[in-house]
């Protein structure tokens, strides 16, 4: 007698690829549709400021600190490294002790990394 095949087929992927298919054209039709659809009349008051009311004077382009664009990505790392710490913890009695030396091993480079940001001081701001 065979054993029964598990395996994943390409015809698993079949309605994945479907809605991909009509996700994106939904959005190009979207955008297509609201640049023919949407208003062209452009005037002095549609382009003025209107949030604050104050003409902008010099560059936009400021530059912005690094430690800003650092904080962000440690924030989604560790924020990424949380939502994995749920399922682990509703678990935790199930998975017995093989389960708690793999979330061991699993948060010790994060660990080591929050060590490291720390000792630069990436997180001191002026």
């Amino acid at each position: 007698m065979e054993a029964a095949n598990v395996g994943i087929t390409n015809i698993d992927y079949v309605a994945i690829f479907i809605q991909f298919l009509v996700v994106l054209s939904f959005v190009v039709f979207t955008i297509i549709l609201s640049h023919f659809l949407g208003p062209k009349r452009k005037s002095e008051e549609k382009l003025s400021n209107f949030e604050c009311g104050i003409e902008s004077i010099g560059d936009a382009r400021l530059p912005y600190s690094v430690k800003y664009f650092l904080a962000a990505i440690l924030f989604v790392l560790f924020d990424i490294e949380i939502i994995f710490f749920y399922p682990w913890a509703v678990n935790f009695k199930t998975l017995g002790m093989g389960g708690f030396l793999k979330m061991i091993i699993f948060v010790t480079p994060f660990l080591l990394g929050y060590f490291y940001v720390i000792k630069k001081g990436v997180l001191k701001w002026e």
